[in-house]
């Protein structure tokens, strides 16, 4: 139950596990066809897109390296451990300066605005799902902001892409990156990026060379290829993972996690637990939850897994030791849900943590 990796299909495992084949040849162009043709569904864009070996962090650096030159000014908003990482990636090619907010807190989009009104920035750097935190950022907003001064929106899309909405074409976000090991169920070691009209023509290669992004882009769409040698097992995983939710359809899957992230918060609030992230904005792929006073999260998380087999995340940075994470996103069920929380009331009342027996797996069977 982590928020990634999530559980994978049998499907997209047994995808994984056929015999090489040669990744220049005609078979593996019509995998590099469906994957570029999933991405497009799932990142609902006409735009270019284009899949990387690598992490989601690969593809974050192949936006910020491709787009961005030394001496540009870059307004990154930073309100979690991840969305510092955009920070760190702007530094190494260009001149980004923080706007921070308080973890677990909304964004102030008025402070935003001001933020541009006053200074010439190039793009703007947020993230979408701050998964450190549990927090779903306003991109439509943001995004809207920058269209109306002419800035590049550059979007972490990596745990909301494919399980919360996200319109990248019609909200006027110019680059969007998704993980394979989240919202879409597949293994870990995948990026998808999608850019905008506008800025896939101000690509550039001098600050990249594995990671130019051009380079990607232009070999899937014009050759159905990839400019270096892909990870072939993760191209046939991921596009059987597309494949599912195509089946399933994306706005039945997004409306599945929603669900999902409704009775996970119910459960909390059954055995008396507090929601770390100011409600209005807690994420339905990733929900993070404070511990009660007493309970260790090493001591917590340890009995979980050895006794009932469930994995769950602990807090990053500063929420080290105080909260949880739970991870609803991808193919996650009501029923995961349901042994999730049977088995937390279990290891919190043994912990002596007292709440209500059996409330939270009834909160979850008020949402099933």
């Amino acid at each position: 139950m982590l928020a990634g990796p999530v559980k994978v299909d049998p499907r997209v495992l047994q995808a994984m596990t056929r015999s090489v084949i040669n990744h220049r040849g005609a078979e593996f162009r019509k995998v590099n066809a469906d994957v570029r043709e999933g991405l497009r569904y799932v990142f609902q864009t006409g735009g270019e897109v284009a899949a990387i070996s690598g992490s989601g962090t690969a593809g974050l650096e192949a936006v910020t390296s491709s787009l961005l030159r030394q001496g540009d000014r870059v307004l990154t908003l930073v309100n979690g451990k991840f969305s510092e990482r955009a920070y760190d990636l702007a530094k190494l090619f260009a001149e980004p300066t923080q706007l921070e907010f308080p973890w677990g807190k909304p964004m102030d989009v008025a402070k935003v605005a001001a933020a541009l009104e006053a200074g010439d920035y190039r793009a703007l750097a947020v993230c979408h799902n701050e998964t450190s935190t549990g927090v779903t950022n306003p991109l439509k907003e943001i995004a809207a902001l920058c269209r109306k001064h002419d800035v590049l929106c550059l979007a972490d899309g990596i745990t909301s892409v494919g399980g919360i909405e996200c319109r990248p074409d019609e909200w006027g976000v110019d680059a969007l990156v998704l993980g394979s090991q989240k919202c879409i169920a597949a293994p870990a070691g995948l990026a998808g990026v999608m850019v905008s009209r506008r800025a896939y023509e101000q690509l550039h290669k001098e600050s990249a060379y594995y990671l130019d992004l051009k380079a990607h882009i232009d070999a899937l769409r014009d050759d159905e290829d990839t400019p270096y040698t892909p990870s072939i097992p993760l191209f046939l995983a991921v596009r059987e993972a597309l494949r599912l939710l195509r089946e399933e359809g994306l706005e039945n899957r997004i409306a599945r996690t929603t669900k999902l992230a409704g009775a996970c918060r119910a459960a909390a609030k059954s055995l008396g637990l507090r929601l770390y992230p100011d409600e209005s904005v807690a994420s339905n792929t990733v929900s993070a939850v404070s511990y009660p006073p007493g309970i260790d999260d090493s001591t917590f998380r340890k009995k979980l897994l050895a006794e009932h087999g469930v994995v769950i995340a602990g807090g990053q940075a500063q929420l080290k030791g105080k909260i949880f994470r739970i991870g609803h996103m991808g193919i996650c069920s009501m029923d995961d849900m349901r042994a999730t929380w049977a088995a937390i009331e279990t290891v919190l009342a043994d912990l002596g943590h007292a709440a209500p027996r059996g409330a939270a797996v009834e909160a979850v069977e008020a949402h099933a």
